[in-house]
């Protein structure tokens, strides 16, 4: 008899300075272990971009963060691809050589991985990003021309039929800041990962296609000390490859559920399981699969600059130690194994009572 795939989500919630995932690509080994537990593996561009690395899981669903955030509610399926034409943006403010490093990174993938992608877009206008960092720690930031971006998404997507679309941003270089130092050490927060989030937030709610970003930085200095958690980051000019191939194959969304349905189609109701940090469980992902008859498994040592405790919002989630714990958790549960028979100390069953009324 054949059972409905087993369906996870994993949640890193993007610049919150997550101890795994909230580098350079390390929540990569935690996605691939997931992914050969379950049958169907979706998640996230921070979890997947690792720069110049990246790592294709078959059953992996590339999905940008308001896209999950509408997928989880229940508002857009993800229909898988074979794959996709992807269109590239390149911010007007990148400076010529720094373009032509871009631009040599697209046609390595095209060349040497064989991906689909469109001809390219310059911005009208230099987009202007701006970093910031909240009170809460985490990093956002803002795009001061935001119109020249929709108007280079809107040719690619009209002239080109492209199918998702890749951004490169030109970001402020900020070689002696202490935040950048502290990430580069394995420290806080991306300073970066708050403002890519406004970017490809910015395109999908518009487009609905897939989207994501990658910055455009000069190198910086050697440092032969930096943590390995960051390190992807160090890796030639550009970190482009991950995003074009995770666009390659991203799911394009259901929008409209009039649309005639598909049997690969999936929606929130099909996920069994979401994997996130402890302390992260405030964003809207996790609020609305809280509402769906969906195991929540939320992990202790992934701390994060959030102080949002399951607990605290009422959310009923299986608190674990680890990700080794969770998937444990996740084999179990794939398998129809109740985790309480892994114990040695496994209660009695109960005799209720038959009064009614009391």
């Amino acid at each position: 008899m054949n059972q409905r795939p087993y369906t996870v989500v994993l949640i890193v919630p993007t610049g919150v300075g997550a101890s795994i995932g909230g580098y350079a690509g390390d929540a990569l080994p935690v996605a691939r272990a997931i992914a050969n537990c379950c049958d169907r593996l979706i998640t996230h561009p921070n979890v997947l971009n690792g720069a110049s690395l990246y790592w294709n899981l078959p059953n992996g669903f590339y999905v940008e963060g308001y896209a999950l955030d509408q997928f989880a509610a229940n508002s857009w399926g993800l229909r898988p691809v074979r794959n996709n034409r992807v269109g590239l943006i390149l911010d007007q403010g990148i400076e010529p050589d720094l373009r032509v490093r871009h631009l040599q990174a697209a046609e390595a993938a095209r060349a040497t991985l064989g991906l689909n992608l469109t001809d390219y877009v310059v911005t009208d206008q230099p987009l202007g990003v701006e970093l910031r960092i909240a009170d809460s720690g985490a990093s956002w930031g803002t795009i001061q021309n935001p119109d020249s971006l929709l108007r280079a998404a809107d040719v690619l997507i009209k002239q080109e039929k492209a199918d998702a679309i890749a951004v490169v941003a030109r970001f402020p270089d900020d070689c002696s800041s202490e935040v950048l130092h502290n990430y580069r050490h394995g420290q806080g927060v991306d300073p970066l990962a708050g403002a890519e989030a406004v970017i490809s937030h910015l395109v999908v709610r518009t487009f609905q296609i897939p989207c994501a970003h990658a910055p455009a930085l000069l190198p910086l200095p050697l440092d032969p000390d930096i943590s390995p958690r960051s390190a992807a980051e160090e890796l030639g000019y550009t970190f482009l490859p991950c995003v074009l191939v995770g666009l390659s194959r991203a799911p394009q969304f259901i929008t409209n559920k009039s649309q005639q349905p598909r049997p690969e189609d999936i929606w929130a109701d099909q996920v069994d399981a979401v994997v996130i940090p402890a302390s992260a469980c405030g964003g809207s992902a996790i609020l609305s699969f809280s509402q769906l008859p969906v195991k929540i498994i939320a992990v202790e040592e992934n701390q994060t600059q959030m102080q949002v405790p399951p607990e605290k919002l009422g959310i009923k989630a299986l608190q674990v130690n680890s990700y080794l714990e969770a998937l444990g958790v996740l084999v179990a549960d794939r398998a129809g194994i109740n985790i309480n028979a892994l114990s040695p100390n496994l209660s009695s069953l109960r005799c209720l009572s038959q009064t009614i009324g009391k």
